[in-house]
């Protein structure tokens, strides 16, 4: 007998208290003060915490993957946020980009592929992977993840947007050197990770329906 999230989870939504949520910093991102209460294990509720939730916003990953070479794209460029990592500030992952006013995820994941890889992707060669929360101990972020059948042979060259400061160098690899520069730690993103222990999971289920 299978066991679904909501019979496991003991709590809801319904049982947090928001008391007081005040916005501390607005700039690109925000960062939000909450005060809260929420009900605990041995019954009854906790006392009021405050706590700080980094507010980034949605964002979309796509794994570009061509089953007929057993090939990835991947992407490489600079975030400051790993500027203190073992694996350095120039990073390898998918490609990704955040929502803008009225779009859904399968329009962000087409946009950004053409943006970042000039990678032209249509709608019916993209499937959902998962939704995932980055670091739900104190940011917002949601992640939509997909995987796209694509036509690698002559993707390459640098692409992005020169207005959002975007200096993008695309990578063709074959599945199986990513595979390795996952098991060497050369890989440090989180989307990344998961979307390719995902393809290694599902990859013969893959290629039977995209074939």
């Amino acid at each position: 007998m299978s066991i679904t999230k909501d019979a496991l989870l003991r709590f809801n939504l319904t049982d947090v208290e928001v008391i007081k949520k005040s916005r501390k910093y607005q700039g690109f991102f925000a960062l939000d003060e909450y005060q809260l209460r929420h009900k605990i294990y041995a019954g009854g509720y906790s006392k009021v915490l405050t706590r700080e939730v980094f507010e980034r916003g949605d964002a979309v990953a796509l794994l570009p993957y061509d089953p007929i070479t057993d090939c990835i794209v991947l992407i490489e460029q600079f975030r400051l946020g790993a500027l203190r990592s073992k694996t350095g500030p120039w990073q390898l992952e998918l490609i990704a980009g955040m929502f803008s006013e009225n779009e859904v995820a399968l329009d962000v994941a087409i946009r950004e592929a053409k943006e970042e890889a000039n990678l032209d992707v249509a709608p019916e060669n993209v499937i959902k992977v998962m939704d995932y929360l980055s670091s739900s101990g104190g940011m917002s972020e949601c992640i939509h993840l997909y995987c796209a059948c694509v036509d690698s042979e002559h993707i390459s060259g640098v692409h992005g947007l020169e207005t959002e400061g975007e200096d993008i160098l695309v990578h063709v690899v074959t599945r199986q050197d990513a595979e390795k520069l996952l098991a060497e730690g050369k890989i440090a993103n989180a989307a990344t990770i998961i979307a390719l222990q995902w393809l290694a999971l599902n990859l013969d289920k893959l290629k039977a329906n995209w074939k």
